[in-house]
């Protein structure tokens, strides 16, 4: 999907502003933790960084990237480049455990992180280094349907419905689908209070539904809305909100009557960054997705900032009314992770049931 040129004018206009990233920055021009200069090489004339992140953060990080870069060069003198590799989150967590040269990763839910973390290359404790859960943005998870809404689907209800075509990816490498999942999960947890072998029907007759499962939520965006596959696509709501900019009057956002709070992650990959030399920029990088402007940027990407206030400055565009479950009532991600995802899990069983 191609980027919006105010969006773009907007970037730059904030880039402008001086002196923000002052206190982010004074390191950044220095030796890293284990002496080597920040770009690691001897000279330290050029900073090379790489962000591994997921799917449908393209548009967020081409915007970020750019405000940052402007930023560094003010502050410091030298310049930035900044490489993205992006695909299924639970995919990119395991490509960089397999060599993948990642600096810091920006994936989906805190467990592809923690995968990270358990093959020794994150130091324990990342999940409280940054804000909130070391999300500086948030999502949820809502229906994106074509314009008309000819099948008239309001909530989970109305997605296993006989002869409804669902789109949406694959929990064994999509971030989003594990939160796709748990949402229609909790759902049929209210809905039958408690009651598992419901639930598991009621998910089960779900996914039989699903037409096409890709491996990334990007990839089911571009089955459901230029392929023309499907009624709905279960989708994070920034992939839907781009959408509906992108295709103005073919498609119609449905907020569930419940769905999830979606904390995308983000840390520094400690073994690739004492090997690289980038440990301060590194952590001034996602130090500044915190940062006002970046928090702007970022809530016009069609997440949620995680400063309230400026949250609110995006009260038109998100529903901020929603009914949101949470992980913590799964027991965190490494029980939900056990549960539902694992090989032979409660997905498992649903998948493969006749």
């Amino acid at each position: 999907m191609k980027r919006k040129e105010k969006w773009i004018r907007k970037v730059v206009a904030m880039a402008l502003s001086a002196g923000l990233m002052a206190g982010l920055l004074t390191g950044c021009s220095g030796g890293s933790s284990d002496g080597t200069s920040a770009s690691g090489s001897a000279s330290g004339e050029k900073v090379t960084l790489t962000n591994v992140s997921y799917d449908p953060t393209r548009e967020l990080y081409e915007a970020y990237n750019e405000l940052f870069t402007k930023k560094y060069k003010e502050e410091t003198g030298k310049e930035i480049e900044i490489l993205q590799s992006h695909g299924g989150s639970g995919s990119q967590a395991r490509s960089v455990i397999e060599g993948n040269d990642a600096d810091v990763v920006t994936l989906a839910l805190a467990h592809d992180i923690t995968a990270i973390e358990e093959a020794g290359m994150i130091d324990s404790g990342w999940l409280d280094e940054f804000e909130g859960n070391s999300s500086p943005y948030t999502s949820t998870i809502v229906f994106l349907v074509r314009s008309g809404n000819e099948k008239n689907i309001q909530d989970w209800d109305d997605l296993i419905k006989e002869g409804v075509e669902v789109i949406t990816p694959d929990p064994k490498s999509s971030g989003g689908a594990c939160w796709n999942f748990l949402a229609a999960w909790y759902y049929a947890q209210e809905k039958f209070s408690g009651d598992e072998v419901q639930m598991k029907d009621f998910v089960t007759k779900l996914y039989k539904n699903v037409l096409v499962m890709d491996s990334g939520a990007r990839g089911a965006t571009t089955t459901f809305v230029e392929n023309g596959q499907g009624d709905v696509l279960i989708a994070w709501e920034n992939e839907a909100l781009l959408a509906l900019d992108e295709y103005p009057g073919k498609y119609e956002l449905v907020t569930p009557s419940i769905s999830i709070l979606a904390e995308p992650s983000v840390a520094i990959v400690d073994e690739n960054v004492s090997k690289n030399g980038t440990q301060n920029v590194a952590e001034a990088y996602l130090k500044y997705l915190y940062e006002d402007d970046a928090q702007r940027i970022i809530g016009q990407n069609y997440y949620r900032p995680s400063n309230k206030a400026i949250l609110q400055e995006f009260e038109g565009t998100f529903d901020l009314t929603v009914n949101l479950c949470s992980i913590n009532d799964f027991g965190g991600w490494d029980a939900a992770y056990a549960k539902f995802f694992a090989d032979d899990a409660i997905f498992d069983e649903i998948k493969n049931a006749e």
